[in-house]
């Protein structure tokens, strides 16, 4: 599995497309961040959209290049692209157009007008899900010619998907912080915009729903780059099935961990001051993980001596 950048002229275009806007985008919030004073719930005014296109970036990217592993090319899957394009710039555009107007875009219901732009915004996450899935339905269908890589991508895929849904606890009911004309929070059991960590913002007095939601969004990234991590440094010692069942392996482990992750936010626990059981089910995963993998690895070093036994 490589990353062939000479092939990029073949990537999607409107992908490469959201990706140049969102990177622009990007460079535009970093100078607002220092030049645009306001704050608004204990953080700069324009880091939501800095984060927010900094992420449209890596996901328009990486999945362009997924597109271009495909064995042929498929207008489903294409298709599918496009309505997340147009998905991506309606988000950013309000929110966007909310830190103009100096207000929050999420969970916002103060106004007729505030709570039809999050609501739009609910529905657009609702189509990017569902084109997100059907372009992860079409890789598996077509199946990617190199093993290693097919398990990553189809896998990566499918977390971020889980990184969407274990978002959805910031807008239900229990989430409502009692404030009029606020429907959810990202925060459990402190308030929103309270003390956090740099850049990203997660609460560190409380729970947060943000981390679980990162961690799944990104195994798109993370599950890709460890193939082609194994492949670079393992490709002589270790075979295409090997890397391919240890990248399960990572997988899976990846998808404990979102849902761990999640689950100490629904506690009200901060990331880094874990009680005792949730440092035992850390624990529990990193043992299983490792166990895992050396099972897997012990198992295809002998694959080979049995075929030169026989």
């Amino acid at each position: 599995m490589t990353f062939d950048l000479r092939r990029a002229a073949h990537w999607h275009r409107p992908l490469l497309f959201l990706v140049a806007a969102m990177a622009a985008l990007a460079v535009i919030s970093a100078i607002g961040v220092f030049a645009d004073p306001r704050v608004l719930t204990g953080a700069p005014i324009w880091l939501k959209p800095f984060k927010f296109a900094v992420s449209f970036v890596l996901y328009g990217t990486t999945l362009a290049w997924m597109l271009s592993l495909l064995p042929r090319r498929s207008r489903i899957a294409e298709r599918a692209a496009v309505v997340i394009v147009a998905t991506a710039v309606l988000e950013l555009a309000i929110i966007v157009g909310q830190v103009i107007r100096g207000t929050t875009s999420h969970f916002n219901g103060t106004s007729p007008l505030n709570a039809a732009l999050f609501t739009a915004m609910g529905a657009a996450i609702m189509v990017l899900f569902a084109a997100h899935l059907v372009i992860g339905i079409v890789v598996l269908i077509r199946r990617i010619p190199d093993r290693a890589a097919a398990t990553a991508v189809g896998w990566g895929l499918g977390l971020s998907l889980l990184g969407m849904l274990v978002a959805l606890p910031m807008v239900l009911p229990m989430q409502e912080p009692g404030i009029e004309g606020i429907s959810g929070a990202h925060s459990v059991g402190v308030a929103d915009g309270g003390a956090g960590l740099p850049v990203v913002g997660w609460s560190t007095t409380g729970g947060d729903l943000r981390i679980g939601h990162f961690v799944g969004l990104h195994a798109l990234q993370a599950l890709p780059i460890l193939a082609i991590l194994l492949g670079r440094f393992l490709g002589r010692r270790l075979d295409e099935r090997t890397r391919a069942r240890l990248l399960v392996v990572a997988g899976a482990a990846y998808g404990v961990l979102t849902v761990l992750l999640t689950w100490q936010a629904l506690r009200g626990q901060p990331l880094l001051r874990p009680d005792a059981l949730t440092l035992v089910a850390v624990a529990a995963l990193v043992v299983a993980t490792a166990t895992a993998a050396r099972l897997v690895v012990a198992r295809g070093r002998r694959r080979p001596d049995l075929a030169l036994a026989a």
